[in-house]
């Protein structure tokens, strides 16, 4: 056993503990999906679980390192054990045998951390995705980058005792990297945020402020500018959604403003504008952004306004409106509101195996709200962010939902995820997005 304690380490939050090694047995078709690269250990999976000598298993905490064995007891895998979640364990290394220490968790974020590197420019796109969970072998735990902040966010309290390693790794990785104050070459803040569930009464752990701390460097004053695509942004990466922007549709917002030149465009489920205001880059002629969150319009204003300096921008007619987007759709389509191009890009909405089929109604009633607005030979974009649905079944829900309202989709093409958001397992392949010519059924 020992103690990790940093000098990096978040105060207030728990992160002053014992780390146990823990061995953990499980069935053998769990050790066939972990051999297969699976990150992910339920409960019902795990057969024995052998604490330390004199310890009570009962007594074993977040972050312990479960180390799993096959029926040989030979080594198979090492993860981060975590009592409170029906993910039991989240795999970090699978093969021989590794210590999990601060060098472990140094190489994993130089390594993720290089690749953005990389690939981006900052005189172009300095808001991007630095650790991406699970596939980037670090399960449960994201970093964002904006300019010079970063964020972390955690889906799993076995991540607090080790976040003092991940904060020295990350100021490690990017020291070189992130211009920031006059005469600095590192980050200004690492602000913490938290999944819904780690902030839920019973949790079992002490977050010391909560969602949305500063745990290294100067608290944010307001939201945090950064660039993407060459255009600014703000993120709230704070109060804000996920991490305070969405950073995974970087590209696909690349391809709205190729397409935008000349065009009317109505955003829908808009958030802070990502959309909306490259539409206008490109050339729009009018962009109107629908979204049920007053706060969000208003942040899509301020995004906006961040873009006048491109002429495209200043020549663009914007305007909103709040509410529901299944509502504000058939307002638009009652008052024979017509345009060349439409933007979905919903929520989640199949948080688990129960709602897929309702998500993949919605998906199709949407496109077929949205074909409704679109001008002959004009565009629908669709995406989904959820995991459950397919790329298959979603270019077959917005087929179907654009036939029942009365048109055909041709030129259907397909697109994921962008370079920071890699998919390492069945899982990772959240994020999903067609775009479509919509002609009317004679």
């Amino acid at each position: 056993m020992s103690t990790v304690e940093s000098s990096d380490s978040p105060e207030g939050a728990n992160v002053s503990q014992e780390i146990r090694r823990i061995a953990v047995s499980v069935t053998k078709d769990s050790l066939r999906q972990i051999r297969g690269g699976h990150p992910w250990v339920y409960d019902g999976s795990i057969t024995r679980i052998k604490p330390p000598s004199g310890i009570d298993p009962a007594e074993l905490r977040a972050g312990d390192i479960a180390v799993i064995f096959d029926d040989k007891r030979r080594f198979a895998a090492v993860g981060l054990y975590d009592p409170d979640s029906p993910i039991r364990v989240r795999i970090l290394h699978v093969g021989t045998p590794r210590n999990v220490d601060d060098e472990f968790f140094a190489e994993r974020v130089a390594t993720a951390a290089a690749v953005r590197l990389d690939h981006f420019d900052d005189s172009d796109t300095n808001g991007f995705r630095l650790v991406h969970g699970e596939n980037d072998g670090l399960p449960g735990l994201i970093v964002d980058r904006y300019a010079d902040t970063a964020v972390i966010k955690l889906y799993s309290a076995a991540w607090f005792p080790h976040l003092g390693s991940v904060m020295a790794s990350l100021r490690r990785a990017l020291a070189t990297a992130v211009p920031s104050a006059p005469g600095s070459k590192d980050l200004r803040a690492i602000v913490l945020r938290l999944s819904r569930s780690l902030g839920e009464p019973g949790a079992g752990v002490d977050t010391g402020d909560g969602d949305g701390a500063t745990i290294w460097g100067e608290a944010p004053s307001g939201p945090v500018a950064f660039k993407e695509n060459g255009l600014r942004f703000e993120a709230d990466v704070v109060h804000g959604h996920k991490t305070g922007f969405f950073l995974d549709q970087r590209d696909n917002r690349r391809l709205i403003r190729s397409l935008a030149n000349g065009k009317d465009v109505i955003d829908v489920f808009s958030f802070s504008g990502g959309f909306s205001v490259s539409a206008a880059a490109g050339g729009a002629r009018s962009v109107h952004s629908v979204d049920i969150s007053p706060w969000a319009l208003e942040a899509a204003a301020r995004n906006v306004e961040l873009n006048r300096r491109i002429g495209n921008v200043r020549r663009c007619r914007f305007s909103s409106t709040v509410g529901d987007a299944r509502r504000v759709l058939d307002d638009l389509a009652g008052h024979r509101r017509s345009v060349d191009l439409v933007v979905v890009d919903p929520p989640s909405f199949a948080s688990n195996a129960r709602q897929v089929s309702s998500a993949i109604r919605a998906y199709s009633d949407l496109a077929g709200q949205a074909c409704a607005l679109v001008r002959p030979g004009g565009t629908l974009f669709q995406a989904s962010c959820s995991a459950r649905i397919d790329r298959i079944q979603l270019q077959q829900a917005v087929i179907e939902g654009a036939h029942r309202a009365g048109y055909s989709l041709v030129d259907v093409r397909e697109y994921g995820q962008p370079i920071d958001h890699p998919i390492g397992f069945a899982q990772g392949g959240y994020l999903k997005a067609i775009t479509a010519t919509v002609l009317r059924n004679r």
